[in-house]
């Protein structure tokens, strides 16, 4: 069934897949390719909604399965939804609670009905089906909202992997029907593991249904880095070209840049605010391991390319200090500077789509990594 979509191409790269759009969401527009910070209970950790605006964020994710624990998803909507529960009024995408249930899978059993699963917290009994995620989601008043689906390990065997990604194909008609006219958009997953037929063969299906986005699911759980790349040729082309294509929980900037290279409008993941947490830092040059005896004295920021708040008014060696001290302050200025620079490699990337330069854009990129 073709729906109509709220996305729009803006500029196709003469040299390859990569392409520039803007998707249309309750809460505005949103320029693609996009990273989204990752704020799974409500909050992008360590981090204010303010930080985030001045770093560029346009969107940011909250994640149905956690939010439907704790603190629940009627006292969010006695708020006005996440939006106003914590203070942020640009687009939501929520994660349905699928990766979170395969994550947990000692703790869930998988139905045709849905996944019951006892509680991370308190060990209670939980249900979460198709129609329940859409009703969750909706009180939760995101923007975008994704449909249950069953996440596939790696490796798993054909057979394993046709029925889960069948049951996820059921799973997203059922959540099409439980959806009701509030505006807010629904993105289909597109899972299918390690198997190509499988994941033609889904892509067909999710868009008989017709959704307002896809997004590819089953990726990075374990895969070697080689064949996540021959899944992302195999399935990106498979999803129309007229929606928003979401790489769900990927990665690295270099994860990115291969995916914008090959047609991706979409990505999240918690590296760059979990590795700042860890001290590992993301430059133009490369990774920087903060707590390293080599800035105990650099006078220099984190990157002298880079333009946000952490670089502008920090050195190395106060970062260090911080993080070898375990103060709170290094875990909000090394947030910071990740997400900037997630953000910020989105937005030249975007520039160079549009000047037709991604490729040498690309080139350079892994140049000043390999210098």
């Amino acid at each position: 069934m073709t729906t109509a979509s709220p996305y729009r191409l803006l500029h196709q790269s003469t040299e390859c897949p990569a392409r520039c759009g803007s998707l249309s969401t309750l809460h505005g527009d949103i320029l693609t390719p996009v990273f989204m910070p990752v704020g799974t209970l409500a909050t992008v950790k360590s981090v204010t909604p303010e930080n985030l605006l001045d770093l560029g964020a346009q969107i940011i994710l909250g994640n149905t399965y956690h939010l439907f624990i704790r603190p629940g998803h009627e006292l969010i909507q006695t708020f006005g939804g996440l939006h106003g529960f914590m203070n942020w009024d640009k687009p939501i995408l929520t994660d349905s609670g699928g990766f979170q249930i395969f994550s947990l899978q000692d703790l869930a059993r998988i139905t045709e009905k849905g996944a019951e699963f006892r509680s991370h917290l308190d060990g209670s009994n939980l249900f979460l089906s198709p129609e329940i995620a859409v009703q969750v989601q909706e009180a939760l008043g995101s923007d975008i909202m994704m449909v249950l689906d069953t996440c596939i390990p790696y490796p798993a065997t054909l057979d394993e992997a046709a029925r889960a990604t069948a049951l996820t194909a059921r799973w997203a008609k059922r959540c099409r029907q439980a959806q009701s006219n509030t505006g807010q958009l629904l993105f289909g997953i597109l899972q299918g593991g390690m198997y190509p037929k499988l994941r033609r063969e889904a892509a067909a299906e999710l868009q008989e249904i017709g959704f307002d986005g896809y997004a590819l699911g089953g990726l990075s759980v374990g895969e070697p880095k080689e064949m996540m790349h021959e899944m992302l040729d195999e399935s990106v082309h498979l999803l129309p070209d007229s929606h928003a294509k979401y790489l769900m929980g990927v990665g690295t900037p270099e994860d990115l840049v291969e995916g914008v290279y090959r047609g991706v409008d979409m990505f999240d993941c918690v590296m760059p605010t979990r590795n700042a947490r860890n001290g590992m830092l993301f430059t133009s040059q490369g990774r920087v391991v903060i707590k390293n005896a080599c800035n105990r004295d650099d006078h220099r920021p984190l990157d002298e390319q880079c333009s946000c708040y952490t670089c502008r008014k920090y050195s190395r060696a106060y970062l260090r200090h911080l993080f070898q001290c375990r103060e709170i302050l290094a875990y909000q200025l090394n947030s910071i500077h990740n997400l900037h620079y997630y953000c910020s490699l989105m937005a030249d990337m975007r520039k160079a789509i549009t000047e037709n330069r991604f490729m040498a854009f690309r080139k350079d990129f892994y140049a000043k990594r390999d210098a």
